[in-house]
């Protein structure tokens, strides 16, 4: 998977929170790199003033790992098994441990993400990566978590979703 189109195939994110554009570069089990562009006319712009200084227009924090994380999951359903994750089971983010952000993103900015899958023990995942704006570095996280759960222990919240795709993540 690529292009926008096989990444919305992929992921249940949908605008405004479905935050990878493209994926460069796929190593099934390895590594991905993954691009988003920002943008001024997305949401998180809405309510910054005219004539509001520049810092007003950073990134926030939270959407740039948001945006790594779903750059990790596609890493995930890159390598997983037949049937890993399938209409029966979540992929569920679950921590960001040593999360840092070094730098502001803004909008024209291209981020993008280097994941590396470290591990997978069981029904967790355990990957790190960086973000990048050109020779930038953004941020880095030491350590992504995510989890696999049967979708019949979460609760009658965790109905199943309306696309058929083959993979899906849910949040």
């Amino acid at each position: 998977m690529r292009d926008h189109h096989e990444i919305r195939s992929v992921l249940p994110q949908r605008h405004p929170l479905l935050l990878v554009d493209r994926v460069l570069d796929v190593r099934p089990g390895r590594s991905i790199t993954a691009v988003k562009a920002v943008a001024a006319t997305e949401p998180c712009y809405r309510d910054v003033p005219d004539g509001a200084p520049a810092a007003s227009y950073a990134y926030p924090a939270p959407l740039m790992l948001e945006s790594l994380g779903q750059a990790a999951a596609l890493l995930w359903l890159a390598g997983a098994e037949a049937g890993a994750v399938d209409d029966d089971h979540v992929l569920m983010f679950a921590a960001a441990r040593g999360y840092r952000v070094e730098a502001a993103a803004f909008p024209g900015d291209l981020l993008r993400h280097e994941v590396a899958l470290d591990s997978v023990k069981a029904d967790t995942v355990f990957a790190s990566g960086e973000t990048w704006a050109g020779d930038r570095r953004l941020a880095v996280a030491p350590m992504l978590i995510a989890v696999r759960r049967p979708r019949s222990t979460l609760g009658p919240t965790a109905t199943p979703p309306v696309s058929t795709a083959p993979h899906l993540i849910r949040r």
